[in-house]
């Protein structure tokens, strides 16, 4: 049985399409050999899983599939963000956290202290989609410059998009913004997602402005953010002079009713639109790795645990693609399963 909090954000549709499809071609692995018998319907106990809400999707796709065929085995996925997930796993309240940003140096701390060791686990990637609403024709291409002058941290009490005109144009951008109101919508610092964008996109940029030290991993403050990825596409969908960023599958799903910004990670360098191909070749700059962090100490006492992530990593790059983002390529999935197989 699957048990998923109601608060959790909605997964792609593609997730129920994919359904039958991955029943079958995970059905041909067994047949194979593949495997720990995970499908065998002999296996219980719990699963507990929280973390990033970018990867629940996935996990979320993995747990139905093997709570279908395992009717003893009580998962629950939920998805508060990475942040928050590290620190239930870091306390011992999970068996496996969701993330969308490699654990940080002061989580994995957390774990030391309490005795709890864990093993990393690449699953696929994604690329933080940048968004407007489709009828902002005025803005075909933002670079990390244009991102940190609209969003950045000395961004705060930026009213419209033109109020950030004169720090993208000092930060070498010759982007030309609209004089309409900036309506701003994002994940919040719980997220892993929020973590990445600034990693990626602006925190470089804030070195080199000489932001102080306690602004340098943040954004501006004063904009609608949410745990929830729906409610930052519903954010998008509701202002036509909206801007935000969501991870790549969720942009996908929400289709015509949102735009996808091209991104370039230099003023005046190749604006490049997030795709599948894009971001497995890494061309485009917003792309990420996603993770999965298992507790080996439950792992080994709990084989609902192990078994659940075997399954998940039998079909991987079924479930990735089925979720709406990228798999890893073959042998990065293989040093995957690798270093599952040796812990």
């Amino acid at each position: 049985m699957i048990r998923t909090p109601l608060r959790r954000a909605a997964a792609p549709a593609a997730i129920v399409l994919s359904l039958a499809f991955i029943a079958a071609a995970c059905g041909s692995d067994d047949d194979d050999g593949g495997g720990s018998g995970g499908s065998s319907g002999d296996v219980s106990g719990t699963v507990n899983v929280s973390g990033s809400s970018t990867v629940a999707p996935i996990s979320s796709l993995v747990a139905e599939e093997f709570s279908g065929e395992n009717e003893n085995v009580d998962i629950a996925v939920d998805d508060p963000g990475t942040g928050d997930g590290f620190e239930l796993f870091c306390e011992g309240q999970t068996d496996i956290s969701d993330a969308s940003r490699p654990i940080e140096p002061e989580e994995a701390q957390l774990c030391k202290k309490a005795g709890i060791e864990y093993t990393e686990l690449a699953i696929g990637f994604d690329g933080i989609t940048v968004l407007t609403n489709p009828n902002n024709d005025s803005v075909e291409c933002l670079s990390f410059a244009d991102l940190y002058a609209l969003i950045g941290p000395e961004s705060e009490g930026f009213d419209n998009w033109s109020d950030a005109q004169q720090l993208a144009s000092d930060l070498g951008s010759s982007t030309e913004f609209p004089d309409e109101s900036l309506e701003l919508t994002g994940p919040g610092a719980e997220s892993g997602t929020y973590d990445s964008f600034i990693e990626i996109a602006l925190a470089d940029t804030a070195e080199a402005q000489g932001v102080p030290e306690n602004q340098l991993e943040s954004t501006r403050p004063d904009y609608a953010s949410s745990a929830d990825d729906n409610t930052i596409i519903s954010n998008i969908e509701a202002s036509d002079t909206s801007l935000g960023w969501v991870g790549f599958a969720f942009a996908e799903n929400a289709g015509d009713s949102v735009k996808e910004i091209p991104v370039a990670a230099e003023p005046g360098g190749d604006c490049v639109e997030p795709s599948a191909e894009t971001i497995a070749d890494g061309s485009y700059p917003l792309a990420r790795t996603l993770y999965i962090y298992v507790n080996n100490a439950k792992a080994e006492q709990n084989e609902a645990v192990s078994a659940y992530v075997d399954f998940y990593l039998d079909g991987l790059s079924e479930w990735v693609e089925a979720t709406g983002y990228v798999p890893l390529p073959e042998d990065q999935a293989s040093e995957t399963m690798s270093t599952w197989e040796s812990m």
